[in-house]
């Protein structure tokens, strides 16, 4: 029952339709205020009365029925309470049934949604700035999925540029195909590091580099063997983390596969008369639409990344005609992607329309920002493993009789680093702290694991659930209950705003709300039907906070 659409349908307010209305309607902070409820303030304007006065006259026109049993207006709010039992029990029996389905929907049935993320450098360490992009786009793929979306999961490798050709030259100055072979992604990044230091003292190594980029361009066999095995390595590294994350992609294709696409996109510019010259090099001019000119093509003909990133767009469409393509991107870029975004849309790319910047805050450390040249990083498989490795400290010092602690530790550790990266409006600024990812108190990822384990040892005592019809609910039940029933509108408004940290703090919201039950509540008590009512609380929590965690890609428990 969507209660929403229900009353936006039976109020009737001129120069309003039902559709706005549904759009206005909100959740009360407090469920003894209402279950929904309507700010007239929206309707000022338009009914040109004072929002009391709106809420007071809708009031006395609106007929309760079976599904509403109470309205009442509030200081400009129409507050709205439906027939609570019903509700409660239609939908703790739907969130049993359903199981891992609940909060499921098919809107996105017939749609493809493409989702370019986490976006790895080829040859570079996978580091702790990568990990926004990493888990927001991943927990997109699967939020996207459990609305009926086809998705398409892209890591888009930075697998071309300049910065290989410096490799080669640090390779074959200070390395050997079994160094790299036993050190592997350490010793790229240390000889990288070092062809940085040593390029300060001798400029001319950049003129080297250069030319052995243009050899792999080129097809040149022995530069490109070891670009591939550069390649390889770090696939098979980061692909230990993916793992531990729960990431997976459906393409691989980098910058290095649009090498042969960009030239028609580059010739349709100039055909449509939007190609002009600067300096010997190749722009689309902005200025109109107050941005710089978008570089096309340098002075001596080699591409851009907006070249590439335009090609990688017209290729996506092509191959997969999408509805939408998601850019999982820091915000640094905002004006790259509406440049080259812009240029499609001069281009008379109809699906320009079509194309978002999903951008996110920086990660910075403590002591300033981090810069693979430098080899300022915190290596991502590091905080990961030392926070399992804190996990499994915790575990044998409250339950070290616990099985499959490993096991345990592990799921903990990393659903800790990802929630720990999930739990704020991901446009903030994140200041990297290991204390801060290390800790288990207050609102984290453990707390919801912890929940739902306890949520399984109340299921394993009680038993078979029973008969529990007519039982009247107190409030902290009724709270639990009204939080179970938000979760379908938050996995929908987490994908309309892009914005996976709503079902974070929906977790977090649905585990307060359950240990408060589960403190003012014996639910083994000797009648029956309130125990087997309370039970059946119990088991919708379970799946929900279950569903919950599943889409930002962490693992529940069963024991902690």
């Amino acid at each position: 029952m969507d209660y929403k659409k229900h009353i936006s349908e039976k109020l009737s307010i001129d120069g309003v339709n039902s559709e706005e209305l549904y759009s206005f309607i909100e959740t009360p902070p407090n469920n003894e205020m209402g279950d929904f409820a309507l700010p007239c303030f929206k309707l000022s304007k338009i009914l040109r009365n004072s929002p009391v006065k709106i809420a007071e006259d809708l009031k006395n026109s609106f007929v309760l029925d079976q599904y509403i049993s109470d309205c009442n207006a509030v200081n400009g709010y129409l507050n709205f309470k439906i027939n609570r039992k019903g509700f409660a029990f239609n939908l703790l029996k739907e969130i049993v049934s359903a199981g891992e389905k609940y909060g499921s929907d098919d809107i996105g049935n017939g749609k493809t949604i493409c989702i370019d993320y986490s976006s790895i450098n080829i040859a570079k360490p996978f580091h702790i700035g990568h990990l926004s992009t990493t888990v927001i786009g991943s927990a997109l793929c699967k939020i996207y999925r459990f609305l009926g979306y086809k998705v398409v999961g892209i890591n888009h490798l930075g697998d071309y540029g300049t910065q290989f050709g410096k490799l080669i030259v640090a390779f074959k100055r200070w390395s050997s195909e079994q160094a790299v072979l036993e050190k592997r992604l350490s010793e790229l990044t240390r000889i990288y590091v070092k062809y940085h230091d040593e390029a300060k003292l001798d400029p001319s190594m950049d003129d080297e580099a250069r030319h052995y980029f243009k050899l792999i361009e080129d097809g040149d066999e022995e530069s490109n063997k070891l670009f591939e095995l550069f390649k390889k390595i770090t696939l098979e590294e980061v692909d230990k983390i993916y793992k531990l994350l729960n990431v997976e992609f459906d393409s691989y294709a980098g910058e290095s596969f649009y090498n042969d696409k960009m030239a028609p996109v580059v010739e349709e510019l100039k055909d449509k008369g939007l190609i002009k010259m600067s300096e010997g090099a190749s722009i689309v001019d902005l200025e109109e639409y107050g941005m710089p000119p978008c570089l096309i093509l340098k002075s001596d003909g080699s591409s851009l990344y907006a070249t590439r990133d335009m090609a990688a767009a017209v290729y996506r469409k092509n191959t997969y005609d999408f509805d939408k393509c998601l850019y999982v991107v820091a915000y640094q870029q905002n004006l790259h992607f509406k440049q080259f975004f812009k240029v499609l849309e001069l281009m008379g790319k109809e699906w320009a329309k079509d194309l978002v910047h999903v951008s996110y805050g920086m990660v910075s450390l403590e002591n300033g920002s981090m810069s693979t040249r430098s080899g300022n990083v915190v290596l991502l498989e590091d905080v990961i493993n030392k926070t399992i490795e804190k996990a499994l400290k915790v575990i044998e010092e409250k339950n070290p009789a616990l099985p499959d602690k490993d096991k345990i530790a592990k799921a903990v550790g990393t659903g800790a680093v990802i929630f720990g990266a999930l739990c704020n409006n991901k446009i903030k600024d994140i200041v990297f702290s290991y204390d801060r990812v290390l800790s288990f108190e207050g609102e984290t990822c453990p707390y919801v694991q912890y929940t739902v384990a306890r949520c399984n040892s109340v299921i394993a005592k009680c038993g078979e659930l029973g008969e529990f019809d007519d039982v009247d609910m107190n409030n902290d039940e009724y709270e639990v209950i009204s939080t179970l029933g938000r979760f379908r509108e938050v996995v929908k408004a987490s994908a309309e705003k892009y914005e996976p940290s709503l079902i974070t703090r929906y977790a977090l919201d649905l585990a307060t709300a359950f240990n408060k039950f589960y403190m003012n509540c014996k639910i083994a008590v000797e009648d029956e039907k309130v125990k087997n009512f309370r039970l059946l609380i119990t088991k919708a929590v379970k799946v929900t906070l279950t569903n919950a965690l599943t889409l930002l890609g962490i693992e529940t428990v069963e024991q902690m």
